[in-house]
């Protein structure tokens, strides 16, 4: 898969441990939009999809951190890797440097959403599957006020949909 590019926050000392959490995230276009997971408490968007479980492959953990968070089901023969991003920063704890290689794939869905299936944080954040126009999603995660660990998740989205948009990804625009 080919790397879109790196974000590293260098907010670490380099002989702190390392922590890996690779994720796996989809990217669903519809026309001008995209499909994206809402946070209604801090107003910012995400692509739907998570963590990798030990033992789990990316595909197994993208139908299945996209039916979660989304309630989306995705149609397994439509998945394409896109590219994948880096991200390097000081973990919550402040006890590691947090690693996560994200891997994005193009894929098509159902045409209906069904049922989430939050944990608590993603609850409390109040996530809502939206399909949003890129130039919007950009917007407010630039403006959405997060601590710095979920800001540059909120860039590197930026990022992906800024890099969609330059290789005309989006129908109508």
């Amino acid at each position: 898969m080919r790397t879109l590019f790196t974000i590293d926050c260098k907010d670490y000392d380099p002989n702190l441990p390392r922590l890996a959490r690779p994720s796996v995230r989809a990217i669903l276009l519809r026309g001008d939009t995209v499909a994206m997971v809402y946070s209604r408490r801090h107003r910012y968007y995400k692509f739907p999809g998570g963590g990798i479980e030990p033992g789990e492959s990316q595909l197994a953990a993208l139908l299945r951190e996209v039916r979660e968070e989304s309630g989306l089901t995705v149609l397994p023969d439509s998945v394409k890797e896109y590219g994948c991003v880096l991200r390097m920063l000081l973990s919550n704890d402040r006890q590691h440097i947090f690693t996560q290689q994200n891997y994005y794939y193009l894929c098509d869905a159902e045409p209906t959403a069904g049922r989430q299936s939050l944990d608590a944080y993603e609850a409390a954040e109040g996530y809502t599957l939206r399909w949003v126009h890129p130039l919007d999603a950009i917007e407010a995660n630039l403006a959405a006020t997060v601590k710095p660990f979920e800001q540059s998740m909120l860039e590197r989205e930026a990022h992906v949909l800024a890099q969609l948009l330059e290789e005309g990804y989006f129908a109508d625009l």
